[in-house]
């Protein structure tokens, strides 16, 4: 879905955008497929170890992840992009609804970054209110990344499996704030601004439905709020940008996601991507990803 003048102008004075009905529920089939293929032979090891003893079988995808993980956390243990690394969420990386509207943003030649991650909330009952994993406090993206990538233009696609709302622990940012550049981080709190550089400015809860995105520049402050529902709250956290610009991430695999001049170099090919982040994980062991003092 392309983006319209006013939603791209709207971008670039704000530093986010909440673009509804992005991707169709026909987009998303393949990947929440695979990720309850994938809880189901989780869950399944899991039980065989003595750690699960209710597979909770007929529960939706948005309950069952919550079912086990109140039985041991580790039910999400290697779910990550990265680390799962299936055939379904590698195509998706490369949908054409979702790289239009992306390419409204930074235009034809778009390369996938190395930081993806799917995301699972689950209630705050089973996780705890406070900052954490689950409950990221305030950051920019920019902060993840080595300082190579400040003049890269990255753009933040944070997208929504099932409903995300002020309920179940919708983001919130502060619009504006980007213009005003990286502010230090730190590691004490889980990657967080320092708090005598955090902004005054109210934040903006972003409540997006399924298949919408949150589109955020780079030094966009936001911070995720805890999901007071019994269900959990399944998001995508992808990021693009121009082909040929840094990553911040050099130690890991990025690859060209569209290319209107040079299609052939489009990567299609799963096997190659796979064995890229198995080597990439194995051999950047101990390397610090995030900008923290």
């Amino acid at each position: 879905m392309k983006l319209t003048e006013t939603q791209v102008r709207s971008f670039r004075e704000d530093g986010y955008l909440v673009a509804e009905n992005v991707v169709t529920d026909a987009d998303l089939a393949p990947v929440i497929g695979e990720y309850e293929a994938w809880i189901g032979r989780r869950a399944g090891a899991l039980r065989a170890e003595g750690k699960i003893t209710d597979l909770h079988e007929g529960e939706s995808f948005e309950r069952r992840f919550a079912a086990l993980y109140a039985q041991t956390p580790e039910i999400g243990s290697g779910m990550d992009i990265m680390q799962m690394r299936g055939p379904a969420i590698f195509a998706f990386l490369r949908n054409p609804n979702l790289l239009d509207a992306v390419e409204s943003l930074i235009g034809p030649e778009i390369l996938c970054s190395p930081i993806q991650h799917v995301r699972a909330k689950p209630p705050a009952a089973l996780t705890g209110e406070g900052a954490g994993f689950f409950n990221v406090p305030w950051h920019q993206d920019a902060g993840v990344t080595w300082a190579e990538a400040d003049g890269s233009d990255i753009v933040t696609c944070w997208l929504a499996l099932v409903d995300a709302t002020v309920e179940n622990g919708c983001m919130e940012v502060m619009p504006g704030v980007w213009a005003r550049g990286y502010r230090e981080h730190q590691a004490e709190g889980g990657t967080t601004i320092r708090p005598d550089l955090l902004p005054d400015t109210p934040p903006r809860a972003v409540p997006v439905r399924k298949g919408g995105l949150v589109f955020m520049h780079r030094n966009t402050p936001h911070r995720s709020t805890p999901n007071f529902t019994d269900a959990v709250r399944w998001s995508l956290d992808l990021r693009y940008q121009p082909v040929g610009t840094p990553t911040g991430r050099p130690f890991h695999p990025a690859f060209v996601a569209r290319s209107r001049s040079h299609p052939g170099a489009v990567q299609t090919d799963h096997a190659a991507w796979d064995r890229c982040w198995a080597d990439a994980l194995e051999n950047s062991r101990g390397v610090s990803a995030h900008r923290v003092k």
